[in-house]
């Protein structure tokens, strides 16, 4: 009798590691997996900024000492997205933040899942792309422009997003630049916090401008070191990531032209 009790519990613990290997190795493969991919994503966007900028590129600047944008490498030019949308069509704009590794190009579908799980070629990719919201104007000049990218394991896409909730880290990066084929649009970034997912936030449009004012105002509350510009906000940038403080979390960071 003891002896088949004995049987029985070395089967379970057999079965039992046989199956916590196969999630370990899962994820394993998974995380490989996923790192691949981004590694591949990574080498192609390295070739498209190689083709528009050649040895121009500087990856890194200093914060700027004033509210100008010290412009350090040349801004991505009509005749440069023409070259992209030869690449695809539906790319609209480039978004840079100097000393992340934000620097990617910013596509727009008819909506907000088909560049979830593709990259900016329109290949499948769990990495998926950094996209404006289909509600919001292409050329990035509407009320509210709202960005999404995934929070990827690597630090690649909107990882460094989550960052800029320290509050040193935020005043260190708040200045970066999204270039699109009509111009180069100079940001800083005013407020960054993690929610849950709140879909007020992807408001565009406004009754008049004393709505979106008060809009602004709402938003960037959560924030304590929240500052908004001396004159009233012409146009909004949102950046939202996924954060896991909350289930359905999301760290959002907002940002105006100067």
């Amino acid at each position: 009798m003891h002896r088949i009790i004995l049987i029985i519990f070395i089967v379970t613990l057999t079965v039992r590691g046989f199956y916590f290997y196969s999630i370990f190795t899962d994820k394993r493969m998974t995380e490989k997996y996923e790192n691949h991919i981004q590694e591949e994503t990574e080498e192609k966007i390295a070739i498209v900024k190689d083709i528009i900028w050649g040895n121009d590129k500087i990856d890194k600047i200093e914060r700027p000492e004033s509210e100008e944008i010290q412009k350090v490498r040349p801004h991505i030019s009509p005749e440069d997205f023409k070259e992209l949308t030869k690449i695809n069509p539906d790319i609209v704009a480039w978004i840079w933040i100097p000393g992340t590794n934000i620097d990617y190009p910013v596509v727009q579908s008819h909506d907000n899942e088909i560049y979830l799980y593709k990259d900016f070629e329109g290949n499948s990719s769990p990495t998926g792309s950094i996209f404006l919201d289909f509600e919001s104007q292409s050329d990035l000049r509407g009320q509210n422009n709202i960005l999404y990218g995934h929070h990827m394991k690597n630090g690649s896409m909107f990882k460094d997003i989550v960052k800029f909730k320290e509050e040193s880290y935020f005043k260190e990066h708040q200045y970066f630049e999204i270039d699109t084929p009509q111009e180069a649009i100079y940001l800083k970034a005013i407020a960054c916090y993690y929610i849950q997912n709140d879909p007020s936030l992807r408001q565009t449009r406004f009754h008049d401008d004393e709505s979106f004012q008060q809009f602004v105002q709402e938003i960037i509350k959560p924030c304590e070191y929240a500052k908004l510009p001396a004159s009233p906000v012409k146009r909004l940038y949102t950046l939202v990531t996924c954060s896991y403080e909350v289930e359905d979390g999301r760290t959002v960071l907002f940002a105006v032209e100067v």
